[in-house]
């Protein structure tokens, strides 16, 4: 089976539990995600099936949205509720106005320190791994966009958030150092991810609706459409002469695209065969081939 079939992530499961689940739920091996979510986090996690899991590469980059709450009063070593507390629970009573004033320091291009417990490397070993055993975690700033970070509502010592980040941001570390500059101490109470590049909640199933599903009918309904895969790039349907030669990686000429550098190239409506990029003039080659024997017309 070859798709993408976008999860609603519980909480407390990890994204490599719910792949295990999706692989035995399909009983097929080849399946991964588009972008970690915590075990804290629930929401939009996109899984590629089968060959489109070659598609991961294009998706490495791509913008995401969260919606959750910020509690203030105390930090833990996580940044985020799963972990223990960072010294005394404080009463607080936030003043909205300060809050937002400071909220404000967390948007565009910032320099931004990950959590410990993450998967930042350090010196090829995961972040996290020093840090359950106690030891330094000496981990550096890098630079992160945040494109929106709204405020929705405060109240006593919580702030709903809506958030639109580039990847590599952690919404755990705003939390945590919002906390700072305010001097109460934070951390991320609740997450939820509405959006990964173009997926969508709205598209998103949850691990028992796909079990009851794979009951009924093929799971092939659940799939995002592969016309709407990768929105930027142009699409091009081919011919029966111009796939054969798409399946066997050859070069191929397709004039309708000349001013494109990538396209998505289709046989039939469903079956994704390649992306191609441009060498010259209209000849384009497949950077990509998704599907090297021949299918079936959709």
């Amino acid at each position: 089976m070859n798709g993408v079939l976008i999860i609603d992530k519980p909480q407390r499961l990890t994204s490599h539990d719910v792949v295990n689940r999706v692989r035995r739920l399909i009983g097929q091996r080849s399946v991964g995600h588009l972008g970690t979510l915590d075990p804290l986090a629930t929401g939009v996690l996109p899984l590629v099936l089968g060959n489109l899991t070659r598609l991961a590469q294009f998706y490495t980059a791509s913008d995401k949205a969260y919606e959750g709450v910020i509690r203030f009063g105390f930090s833990t070593d996580t940044y985020d509720a799963d972990g223990d507390a960072i010294g005394p629970v404080r009463s607080v009573s936030l003043d909205p106005q300060k809050v937002r004033a400071i909220a404000a320091n967390f948007q565009g291009k910032i320099e931004q320190m990950p959590p410990p417990f993450s998967a930042k490397k350090i010196d090829g070993v995961p972040a996290y791994k020093l840090a359950r055993k106690n030891r330094e975690v000496p981990l550096t700033p890098v630079q992160v966009e945040i494109k929106e970070f709204s405020l929705l509502s405060i109240e006593q010592d919580r702030a709903q958030f809506r958030a639109r980040v580039a990847s590599g941001t952690y919404m755990r570390s705003v939390a945590h150092e919002l906390g700072q500059l305010l001097g109460c101490g934070a951390h991320l109470e609740t997450l939820r991810r509405t959006c990964v590049a173009e997926f969508t909640l709205e598209e998103a199933h949850t691990l028992d609706e796909l079990e009851a599903a794979i009951e009924k009918f093929p799971i092939n309904e659940l799939l995002v459409h592969p016309r709407k895969l990768l929105p930027q790039l142009p699409s091009v349907t081919a011919n029966d002469e111009v796939a054969a030669k798409i399946r066997s990686g050859r070069a191929v000429n397709l004039p309708e695209l000349s001013g494109a550098r990538q396209v998505k190239v289709f046989y039939g409506q469903r079956e994704l065969l390649a992306i191609a990029t441009r060498v010259a003039g209209t000849l384009f080659h497949p950077k990509i081939v998704f599907a090297a024997e021949m299918a079936k017309t959709s």
